[in-house]
């Protein structure tokens, strides 16, 4: 009976346990949003906060100016100006990824990678190096705080990430005036020029405060995901060679790569890409196997009905990414890293709406996803035509899912540069691109 009795009790305090937990959990949840809220902007900035919009001034049912801005910062025109430098940025680093003695965290230097991307192409800044790696470490410690628990002690999460908020900020200001004081020698308009202009346009100046609002927003929405997504990418290459050589054979075929195996001269154009069917089913099914981010939240505009279950007007429901691709009917042995179900053949991805969505669907669909895409697949021609790579350890990682999905320890690999007869380049003869985007 002793016994009985204590199993009872501590059958009791579990359960009392996991209802506090719950309870905290769901307290928690309803502050995450605020806490990210108030460390991406300050109060004086006047950008209007539109309803549903998470208090985010650059996300959300944000009015037809805005809409339009984001319509321009994406549009094919400015893809393709934007092309010529990622390629260079993508270069660069591969060079450097190359010229390192050690294998590399690939995770961590993805991550260095399209924040880089974002300042120089993107936005369009000329931050020395050094100052660009300070920022990033700044910016690290930001997106680490982020969603801390939102009390405000010293040496507390929620603290720390307030003060890389206004350090990160400065920095970001400095390179805002900078920027604005030097508008020669540019040869195209990158987002953050867009996104003045169009507000010009339609009446609404900006002010300091919403210029760098906005650039954070911009570097947030290009960062994290596009970083998991170009680790996984290189996971899978260095896991399927075939995929890789079959991805050299079209590079070949399309006059990107030499039979010899360097490539040809010459930057790449969106048409080009376009054309190379076979890179465009490995990123998809990167994106469909290995999806950034678990799903999404929508807000219900009308009541409906769901496997005998009502939900009502007005709820907030979250949808899987993951779940509907792992139990999406159309595909295929769902586990196989398989990029020809996505093939003119076969198109196991056209038998639906929403079967496939690594960005979202409807009309809330990623604003970024073309420009996501074109950064993968230059990814890839330059990892397929320039590089090679070898996994530094005996096995592969683990993957986790949180915040987003990468390699539990980063992913090491060593990576050779190649010159026209696929030997190493001599680190003499490495000389690194200039920053000039």
């Amino acid at each position: 009976m002793l016994f009985e009795g204590l199993e009872l009790v501590s059958a009791l305090a579990t359960l009392a346990a996991c209802l506090v937990s719950v309870t905290l959990l769901l307290a928690v949840s309803q502050q995450l949003w605020q806490l990210r809220w108030a460390a991406t902007r300050d109060k004086s900035c006047k950008l209007p906060i539109p309803k549903g919009s998470m208090g985010f001034p650059l996300i959300g049912e944000t009015g037809h100016w805005l809409l339009q801005v984001f319509s321009k910062i994406f549009s094919h025109e400015a893809l393709e100006s934007y092309l010529p430098k990622i390629q260079l940025v993508i270069q660069d680093t591969l060079r450097a990824w190359s010229s390192h003695p050690e294998a590399i965290n690939v995770y961590q230097e993805a991550q260095k990678l399209t924040f880089r991307m974002a300042i120089r192409v993107l936005l369009g800044f000329s931050i020395p190096e050094e100052d660009l790696g300070h920022l990033f470490d700044v910016y690290q410690q930001f997106v680490e705080n982020v969603f801390s628990l939102p009390v405000d002690l010293p040496f507390s999460g929620y603290r720390r990430g307030i003060q890389a908020r206004q350090t990160l900020q400065k920095g970001l200001e400095k390179a805002i005036r900078e920027k604005l004081q030097c508008t020669q020698g540019k040869d195209y308009s990158d987002a953050l020029d867009i996104l003045i202009e169009s507000s010009k346009e339609h009446g609404k100046e900006m002010t300091m405060q919403e210029l760098k609002d906005g650039t954070l927003e911009l570097i947030f929405a290009a960062y994290a995901t596009t970083a998991s997504a170009s680790t996984s990418l290189i996971m899978q290459l260095l896991k399927h060679p075939a995929v890789l050589e079959k991805l050299r054979e079209e590079l070949r075929a399309q006059g990107i790569l030499h039979s010899g195996g360097c490539p040809c001269e010459g930057t790449l154009r969106l048409n080009t890409l376009s054309g190379l069917r076979y890179l465009d089913c490995v990123i998809k099914e990167v994106m469909r196997l290995f999806t950034p981010i678990s799903g999404g939240y929508r807000t219900v505009l009308q009541t409906f009905e769901l496997d005998g279950f009502q939900i009502p007007k007005g709820w907030s429901v979250m949808y899987s990414i993951r779940d509907t691709h792992d139990t999406a009917p159309v595909f295929k042995d769902v586990n196989v890293f398989d990029p020809d179900r996505f093939s003119q053949a076969r198109s196991e991805d056209k038998d639906g709406r929403f079967h496939y969505l690594p960005f979202g669907g409807g009309v809330r669909t990623c604003l970024g996803k073309h420009l996501a895409k074109l950064f993968l697949k230059v990814l890839a021609v330059e990892l397929a035509s320039t590089s090679r790579f070898e996994l530094a350890t005996r096995t592969f990682p683990r993957i986790t899912l949180v915040p987003v999905l990468h390699p539990v320890d980063g992913l090491s690999v060593k990576f050779f540069g190649l010159d026209s007869n696929q030997n190493k380049i001599l680190p003499e003869t490495e000389a690194m691109l200039s920053a000039t985007v």
